[in-house]
């Protein structure tokens, strides 16, 4: 199995490169924001690959960075997801859009991706949601009231994410400038508090 190419770009098209590796070409398949990484044609560059095997052909899939190549896998986990869908989304989404998209449950950003339709993009948001490492809603904070357990801070960021989005941001915008603002401010903040923060952040 190819792991790695190391070679020079001898052409790149809509959805691919050949990389001439010692005199010999190899078709790399590759996302939209790796092919608009690469450097000039006739210059050297290394790939992370992966290599896909069928009975009727091998296909290689190119990467420029390991956090592209490990959502490419994680992406195919999910029922219905194929290696053309998951090379989509990441053309569309760069990996921290994307782990932003997935935590936030923004099943309209993943479904800009060309072939993803919004049932496939709500399947990959919930099967993948607890599996997005950094991008969480943070520590969930546990009250007590009359003996009863209430989880505060997820709410308190929940609310003031929908409150954003019922003004006209997209949900993962939205989602990225509450969080950041929730753990500067400390689990106090209330839901006006992060609704202000969060639009002085989108409006920088």
């Amino acid at each position: 199995m190819i792991g790695k190419l190391t070679g020079l770009v001898d052409s790149t098209d809509e959805d691919h490169l050949i990389l001439d590796v010692g005199g010999v070409g190899y078709l790399v398949f590759a996302s939209a924001r790796t092919l608009g990484r690469l450097p000039a044609k006739g210059a050297g560059v290394s790939l992370r690959i992966e290599t896909h095997v069928r009975e009727d052909q091998i296909r290689l899939y190119g990467f420029i960075d390991r956090a592209e190549q490990d959502w490419f896998r994680l992406m195919q986990t999910v029922q219905g997801v194929g290696t053309r869908h998951a090379l989509a989304i990441l053309s569309t989404l760069p990996p921290q859009e994307l782990a932003k998209a997935i935590a936030a449950q923004d099943k309209a950003a993943l479904a800009t991706a060309n072939g993803v339709g919004p049932k496939l993009a709500g399947r990959i948001v919930a099967e993948l949601r607890e599996k997005v490492d950094g991008i969480a809603l943070g520590p969930v904070l546990v009250a007590t009231q009359n003996g009863v357990e209430t989880a505060t801070a997820e709410t308190t960021t929940e609310d003031a994410v929908s409150a954003l989005v019922n003004l006209g941001y997209r949900r993962s915008e939205a989602f990225g400038v509450v969080v950041e603002a929730s753990r500067r401010l400390g689990a106090e903040a209330g839901v006006e508090t992060l609704i202000r923060e969060g639009l002085k952040e989108l409006a920088s």
